[in-house]
């Protein structure tokens, strides 16, 4: 059966909504702009402008150079400047040979190899459901977190245990909301009781059109569906929930459909060209079925969760909000790179609160899958479709399908609403296509664009 992707409407701004709503205005214009105004001779004598995906590669390169000496790097978007951290020692070559490369170079106490010690340390003495940790290379710490409710010995056992790293080695805070996966029960079902969000179409090993989400979401059934009681369109193939990861690959039950390399923002599109590592200070932007468009900073890399479910193990820690029905929704950036799938965290997008992701990059390894514009039934990009009802081979809101029929778009709602009215978020898929009604399920406070 073919799948056809239903347009959804631009509900109104809720209360909560106006930053992410202004994520959106800002994130394509420049997206092609160039960053890069030093010219090669200027490079020895004080650091580059780079982008923060340019950064990225430039930080992978120099791991790689300066060895034992590397101890993390981050992007400091207001300077435009990949900033590398040093342990001094016996490595002046290597730190002039970074500084040539256009890196502006620090001299810190912590090395990898000790923030990593620490952070097995505190696997192995304070793995506490409501916890978590990241290296922050920004401040040369294991950066740790205890939601609300972790109190009492559990407190003190943590506490207790990030003192026993040493000095300057940790700092510890309090959220004052809960970790959880943001999957939502009960309003949009598509299968196991919960909503989740598409995050980036893919083409799996054998070339079939398929999907990334969350892991979580992964487990909670094996058929998917695009609308609440609808015949399933996709089956799980892959799911790592919790351990090393929170990713899971889900195929199209139907070869032919239609899977473009984009991310769906609800009036406009921005297409996915590649995979890409994470850098600390970078921007990003989240989308997904509940709260639409949000943006933020990337704090930390390789952090560790304790969820109520288990403990996951190599996530991407984000300032960005998140709310139930979010789970497995894009983290990208405004020039078109995946970074990561919504998995957990804690408060909300009126309060605010912290959201880790599952690295894309690790993702697509473990499932043996591609993501970019060659991608299978990858679509020319096109504007949005004007009702639910279009036929095959007209234009669709991913844009005009090259096989004929919509097509199905990252950032979509997976098992969205039944053509409910959205109050502000529009949480979901919008409902009957054949009276072309546009409107989306009910959802909570958010930036007021469609998943």
């Amino acid at each position: 059966m073919s799948h056809k992707r239903i347009p959804k409407r631009r509900a109104a701004i809720a209360a909560g909504g106006v930053v992410a709503l202004g994520a959106a205005a800002v994130l394509l214009p420049n997206a092609n702009a160039s960053q890069d105004g030093e010219s090669s001779g200027d490079t020895a004598a004080a650091p580059r402008t780079l982008k923060a995906a340019d950064a990225s590669d430039l930080a992978s390169q120099l791991a790689g150079l300066l060895g034992d000496a590397f101890a993390g790097s981050y992007y400091d978007a207001d300077e435009q400047q990949l900033v590398v951290n040093v342990v001094p020692g016996d490595n002046n070559q290597v730190i002039v040979q970074a500084k040539k490369a256009g890196a502006d170079v620090r001299e810190v106490d912590n090395s990898m190899s000790e923030l990593r010690t620490g952070a097995r340390t505190l696997k192995s003495e304070a793995t506490i459901p409501g916890t978590s940790w990241a290296i922050d290379p920004r401040t040369n710490k294991i950066l740790v977190t205890a939601d609300s409710t972790v109190t009492g010995a559990d407190w003190d056992r943590l506490e207790s245990t990030v003192e026993g790293l040493g000095a300057g080695m940790a700092t510890i805070k309090k959220s004052a909301g809960t970790f959880k996966t943001f999957v939502s029960g009960g309003d949009a079902v598509f299968g196991g009781g919960a909503r989740c969000s598409l995050g980036f179409n893919v083409t799996a090993g054998d070339g079939a059109p398929a999907f990334l989400t969350a892991g979580h979401c992964g487990v909670a059934d094996d058929r998917w569906s695009d609308a609440q009681g609808g015949q399933p369109i996709a089956t799980v193939d892959q799911a790592v929930f919790p351990g090393e990861g929170d990713f899971a690959l889900v195929r199209y039950d139907d070869p032919a459909t239609e899977a473009p390399s984009e991310v769906n923002l609800g009036d406009q599109t921005v297409q996915i060209s590649q995979a890409a590592e994470a850098t600390v200070g970078q921007q990003v932007f989240r989308m997904g079925s509940t709260t639409g468009l949000a943006d933020g900073q990337v704090l930390g890399l390789d952090a560790t969760v304790n969820y109520p479910e288990g403990t996951v193990t190599g996530l991407i820690q984000t300032d960005v909000c998140a709310e139930p029905g979010d789970s497995g929704g894009s983290l990208f950036t405004q020039d078109g790179l995946a970074i990561g799938l919504t998995s957990g965290g804690s408060g909300d997008c009126t309060v605010g609160g912290e959201t880790f992701f599952q690295p894309v990059t690790t993702a697509l390894e473990a499932v043996g899958a591609t993501l970019g514009g060659d991608g299978a039934g990858a679509g020319q990009a096109g504007g949005a479709g004007s009702g639910a009802g279009d036929q095959a081979g007209g234009e669709g809101a991913g844009g005009e399908a090259a096989g004929g029929g919509d097509a199905v778009g990252g950032g979509d709602a997976v098992g969205g609403g039944d053509g409910q009215v959205g109050d502000g978020a529009g949480a979901g898929e919008a409902g009957d296509g054949a009276d072309g009604d546009g409107t989306g399920a009910g959802g909570g406070d958010g930036s007021g664009l469609t998943g």
